[in-house]
């Protein structure tokens, strides 16, 4: 379990990056500080599951959230989310809700889910913030580019699960600021806040936490 928080609200992410971006994004919504966003043990999303049922039963608990990368398999990321939280007593439907999932149960805490990127496609956070990249940056196609050539070549080393990251971190290192990481570049407004998928992601936290 991740340490102790003294808020009667959390949002469990695998790792830091994850806890950065949504800092940063709560920051740039200006959204109020109701809930904790923790990195359970080691990080990673096992980590994330074990540590739901203590979470729960933590006595102040109010809401829980829980942002997981739907990776290579969405399909097979929302079964073991559904078989944590049904093993707790919560319902949940056979698809991951493209709003995000929010479901309720009497004197128990509220139970949020975001799948990254958008609750229905494959990939991870990385994916999230490439669409975060303003729709006329110049950049982008060269750094797609860029990576086709090289796995054309076969010289890419990094695995097909790990395109995004490859793609994400290629663009920042471009930038007025080389290698900014994608917390702070929210923050300095490289990457735009203020997009459809951010919106819809900042709805969820509103309804889980805030409404």
């Amino acid at each position: 379990m991740s340490r102790r928080s003294d808020k009667n609200a959390h949002l469990l992410v695998e790792g830091k990056n994850d806890q950065h971006v949504v800092w940063a994004l709560c920051n740039a919504f200006q959204l109020p500080e109701t809930f904790d966003v923790l990195v359970p043990g080691s990080g990673g999303v096992e980590a994330v599951l074990q540590d739901i049922p203590a979470r729960i039963d933590e006595a102040r608990l109010q809401s829980l959230g829980i942002m997981l990368d739907a990776d290579e398999d969405i399909e097979g990321c929302w079964t073991a989310v559904r078989g944590c939280l049904e093993g707790i007593g919560y319902t949940t439907p056979k698809q991951p809700d493209i709003a995000g999932f929010i479901t309720t149960l009497s004197e128990r805490p509220r139970i949020g889910v975001w799948v990254m990127p958008d609750n229905q496609l494959p990939g991870r956070l990385e994916d999230f913030v490439g669409f975060l990249i303003p729709q006329d940056d110049r950049l982008k196609p060269i750094a797609e580019k860029t990576l086709q050539s090289i796995e054309k070549k076969n010289l890419n080393r990094f695995r097909p699960i790990h395109r995004s990251k490859a793609l994400i971190h290629t663009w920042l290192a471009w930038q007025e600021t080389p290698g900014m990481p994608m917390g702070q570049a929210i923050t300095a407004r490289v990457l735009l806040h203020d997009q459809t998928l951010a919106n819809s992601f900042i709805a969820w936290l509103k309804r889980l936490f805030i409404e």
